[in-house]
């Protein structure tokens, strides 16, 4: 009767510690350490609160952090990453300095961006200047996929 208590107590403390060490992989927005941390494309420091980048890998949960979105969507060509339809990608707005997902973003073209890029990510389609374009994410891809070409 002992061995089977203790065969029944190791197979849950077993049980209890994997899943207690078990990593949560995260899809939120990882702190950025300003001044410091660099662009993953174009190794700048990442200071420009107004237009910062994250790409999380949902896989994995590692972050991927950026200067402008124009190097983030670069990034996704140049390393062909075939996770890229799967990530999940935060932007800063550039009112609030608020992350928010930029694929439901409303992008601007009326602020200088720090690799000249020149898309500004709002929450709100209200926010942006009625003098300025009023874009979405699979424009501003297209966008700065062919910038150059055009």
């Amino acid at each position: 009767m002992i061995q089977k208590c203790f065969k029944l107590f190791a197979i849950i403390s077993i049980i209890f510690l994997i899943t207690a060490c078990e990593k949560k992989i995260s899809h939120e927005h990882q702190e950025v350490h300003w001044d410091r941390d660099m662009c993953d494309r174009c190794r700048m420091v990442i200071s420009e609160r107004k237009h910062s980048v994250q790409i999380i890998n949902k896989e994995l949960g590692k972050a991927y952090k950026f200067d402008d979105i124009g190097c983030a969507i670069s990034w996704f060509k140049e390393e062909k990453i075939s996770w890229k339809d799967n990530s999940k990608i935060w932007i800063t707005d550039v009112n609030t300095k608020k992350w928010i997902d930029a694929r439901t973003a409303f992008y601007d073209t009326s602020h200088n961006t720090p690799m000249g890029y020149g898309f500004s990510a709002n929450e709100n389609k209200d926010k942006i200047n009625k003098d300025s374009e009023v874009l979405n994410f699979e424009e501003i891809s297209r966008r700065i996929l062919n910038r150059g070409r055009e």
